[in-house]
């Protein structure tokens, strides 16, 4: 999905919302689709401050706010890692994906398997639910910390 349509489609939702597409908004949607990685809250207030033009500042809260918005609105998701961060991606335009999350360096990593979607799907309908998303975090070591624990025992 092009840039430009999902920009249309948040101040579309920002109207349904009440809201405006003020300047502030505006770095923080382009700053949060500039990017293809996992980010936290803090982590994108802290990029917002590095590239924001003098007079320009997004607040913290304007941070929090928009990005409640945009999960509200599809644009975004987000997972708690299990290692007390929550943290976001953009998922509008892209495929569904899980997460594997290391507990030691906490690297994330996306990973799709057709059978593990079509065993859930075949659990749903066993119990008569109707599936309208999931959310699966593996969490564990990554193939780096197992490697560097096996050297310091």
């Amino acid at each position: 999905m092009k840039h430009a349509t999902i920009k249309r489609r948040f101040e579309e939702h920002l109207s349904k919302e009440g809201q405006r597409l003020t300047n502030q908004r505006t770095q923080v949607f382009e700053c949060v689709f500039a990017t293809h990685d996992h980010f936290s809250a803090e982590t994108l207030f802290g990029w917002l401050r590095e590239t924001g033009e003098s007079g320009q500042v997004v607040s913290r809260a304007t941070v929090y706010r928009t990005l409640d918005l945009l999960e509200r609105g599809g644009f975004i998701e987000s997972f708690n890692t299990g290692m007390g961060e929550k943290v976001y991606e953009h998922v509008m335009g892209h495929h569904h994906h899980d997460h594997m999350v290391c507990e030691e360096c906490g690297q994330i990593k996306e990973f799709h398997d057709e059978r593990i979607e079509a065993l859930q799907l075949e659990n749903a309908a066993k119990h008569g639910f109707e599936v309208r998303g999931h959310v699966l975090r593996l969490s564990g070591l990554c193939r780096k910390c197992r490697r560097q624990a096996v050297t310091r025992d």
